[in-house]
C-alpha cells in the first residue's frame, strides 16, 4: 500500500506524527522542571505533615489547597486576586511603555544619556517599597499608590537593558547595511531593534518579578483589597493556609508570565534558538 494510491491516509499521517512530536517535545523542554515542582511539594508536605505537624507554623501545600477552595466559594480569591491583577498591569504596561522610550532615547542620543543617567542610576538604587507609605499618602489608599510603586520598580530594568541592547548593536553590521543605502529608519527597523530585542525582554522578564513585590508592599501598607491585604489580615489572624495561599497564587503568577514571555521571545526571536 503506497501513500500515492492512498493520499487521505498519508494526509492524516502527518498530523498525528506532528502532535506526536509536539507532545515529545514539550515533555523534553518542562518535564524536569514539572518533575523539580512535584518533587518540592511532596517535600514540603513531608516536612509539614511529620516534621512540624502544626499549620500555624507551616501549613501543607494540602491545606492551602483547602483554603484556595474556600476562598475561591466564598468570593475573597476572585475580588483580591482582580484588584492586584489591575495595579500590577496598569503599573507593569505604563513602566515598560515609557522604559523602552526612554532608553531608545538615551541610546540614540548622548546628550539625554547625560541628563537622565545619573536619575536612573539613583532612583534604580533607591529601595522605591520604603517609600510606599509615602505614595499612598499622597496617592491616597486607592489603586492609583499602587500602579506608581509597580511603575516605578519595573521602569529602570526595562530602561537599563533596553539601552545596553540598542548599545551593543554590532557597528559593523550597521555599516554594512548602511553601505547598501538604507537609512536610518531603515537601520532602526532592520538591525538595531532586532538586536536589542533580546535584551529588551530581559527587560520585562526582571520587571515581572518586581512589579509582584510592589504590588505586595505597596497592599501591606494601606489598601482596601488585594493579594497583599489578604495576606497581612492573614497574618494578624493567624491564618497560615490564607497565607500560604496568596503567596502561592503570586509565585505561580510570576511563573506563568515569564514563560509566557519566554514563549513570546522564542517566537519574535527564532534566532537565538
Amino acid at each position: 500500500m503506497t501513500t500515492e494510491a492512498h493520499p487521505r491516509i498519508a494526509k492524516a499521517a502527518i498530523p498525528a506524527a506532528h502532535r506526536k512530536k509536539q507532545k515529545a517535545g514539550f515533555w523534553a523542554n518542562n518535564g524536569w522542571g514539572l518533575a523539580s515542582v512535584a518533587i518540592g511539594l511532596s517535600i514540603w508536605e513531608l516536612i509539614s505533615r511529620v516534621l512540624i505537624g502544626n499549620k500555624l507554623f507551616l501549613a501543607a501545600p494540602s491545606q492551602v489547597a483547602v483554603a484556595f477552595v474556600e476562598l475561591a466559594a466564598t468570593g475573597e480569591l476572585q475580588k483580591h486576586t482582580w484588584v492586584s491583577a489591575l495595579e500590577f498591569f496598569w503599573g507593569y504596561t505604563s513602566a515598560c511603555i515609557l522604559g523602552v522610550a526612554l532608553g531608545l532615547l538615551m541610546a540614540s542620543s548622548k546628550t539625554a544619556k547625560q541628563m537622565l543617567d545619573p536619575w536612573v542610576a539613583g532612583l534604580y538604587a533607591t529601595p522605591t517599597v520604603a517609600l510606599a507609605p509615602l505614595f499612598i499618602l499622597w496617592f491616597g489608599i486607592g489603586i492609583f499608590s499602587k500602579i506608581v510603586v509597580v511603575a516605578l520598580l519595573v521602569i529602570f530594568p526595562v530602561v537599563i537593558n533596553t539601552e545596553a541592547g540598542l548599545r551593543t548593536t554590532n557597528p559593523q553590521l550597521i555599516e554594512t547595511v548602511r553601505s547598501f543605502g538604507a537609512n536610518r529608519r531603515q537601520i532602526f527597523l532592520k538591525v538595531s531593534l532586532p538586536s536589542a530585542l533580546p535584551f529588551i525582554f530581559a527587560g520585562f522578564k526582571l520587571g515581572i518579578g518586581r512589579g509582584l513585590i510592589g504590588v505586595v508592599v505597596a497592599e501591606l501598607f494601606g489598601a482596601r483589597a488585594g493579594l497583599g491585604q489578604m495576606i497581612s489580615q492573614s497574618a494578624e489572624t493567624f491564618n497560615m493556609p490564607a497565607l500560604f495561599a496568596g503567596v502561592t497564587l503570586l509565585a505561580f503568577a510570576g511563573i506563568a508570565m515569564t514563560s509566557s514571555f519566554s514563549w513570546l521571545e522564542r517566537r519574535l526571536i527564532p534566532w537565538r534558538d
